[in-house]
């Protein structure tokens, strides 16, 4: 795959990722809180969620983008294991549910729309991060992944991941906040 149509469609998604997190904003802070059912994530725990993720990958993207000696390619190459990282995480009808870990875990936080500001922030991050990765090789660069530090993906493949993670929660405050105007009529 080349590298700069990687890095397009994960310049676009993120712009899109902005774009929805800017219109959740927009929903009063009630609903943002409520939960659909008692087991599932308000959409503010989402956003949250993501949150923490953000948290380890983008400095650990920043650090490598900073200290790689490997210059641009053109050309990407996934990763066994990063592209199935990538596969599952990425949104599609029919999801597989999968356990978080008791870090990352936001249930029965307090939350309020500062969530979605620091969500945006990474976001314009995430968006900065891309434009440098144009300059380097994004199969020969690794980055550490947050189970483990040591297991290695290559950043295209940690780009996918992070940023097919956002959508996919994403999709998952949106149902939240869908279902309670569903459930109450407002």
């Amino acid at each position: 795959m080349k590298a700069s149509a990687l890095i397009a469609d994960l310049t676009a998604r993120t712009e899109n990722n902005i774009q929805r997190a800017q219109q959740l904003r927009e929903q009063p802070e009630a609903a943002l809180n409520r939960k659909p059912s008692p087991e599932s994530w308000s959409a503010l725990e989402c956003i949250e969620h993501l949150n923490r993720y953000g948290e380890f990958y983008l400095p650990e993207i920043r650090e490598r983008l900073g200290s790689t000696s490997h210059k641009g390619s053109g050309v990407f190459k996934s990763g066994w294991l990063g592209n199935y990282f990538a596969k599952s995480l990425m949104p599609k009808a029919k999801l597989n549910k999968m356990k978080t870990f008791s870090a990352m875990d936001p249930a029965g936080s307090s939350l309020d729309k500062t969530a979605l500001s620091t969500f945006l922030e990474q976001q314009t991050e995430t968006l900065e991060l891309l434009k440098q990765a144009r300059n380097v090789d994004l199969t020969k660069t690794k980055t550490s992944i947050s189970i483990s530090s040591w297991i290695k993906l290559r950043l295209g493949d940690t780009f996918r991941v992070v940023i097919y993670h956002n959508q996919r929660h994403l999709d998952q405050a949106e149902r939240a906040v869908g279902d309670l105007v569903k459930q109450t009529g407002h």
